[in-house]
């Protein structure tokens, strides 16, 4: 499998010509990894909850899977500091990237 695209200054990961928040590059290998850890796990847990039929697990577990992901960067204060806005779940073509995409996706040049 091929990983997704990326815009071309790393922020977003495109997934089916939507956007998403990549994790924060700043983070530590070591940071990253126990970060993305704790997402599996948290993820796991509201599969089982589901599974279980557990709503009190199951809001446990999803506020468990935001806060990694805030942690990673890839939801809350964005990571950057050059006054670009969040466009974070915007389709590709509606948003900055736009012109960038068009250019780049019938080149094969995309990410």
């Amino acid at each position: 499998m091929m990983p997704p695209d990326r815009t071309p200054d790393g922020r977003y990961l495109i997934v089916r010509g939507r956007l998403w928040r990549a994790a924060n590059p700043h983070l530590s290998e070591d940071e990253r990894a126990s970060l993305v850890a704790e997402l599996m796990k948290a993820r796991r847990a509201v599969g089982a909850a589901l599974r279980n039929g557990d709503p009190g697990a199951e809001r446990t577990a999803r506020a468990q899977v935001h806060a990694a992901k805030v942690a990673l960067g890839e939801r809350g204060p964005i990571w950057w500091s050059d006054g670009a806005p969040d466009e974070n779940r915007r389709l590709v073509k509606n948003s900055s990237y736009a012109d960038w995409w068009s250019d780049s996706v019938g080149t094969g040049a995309a990410g």
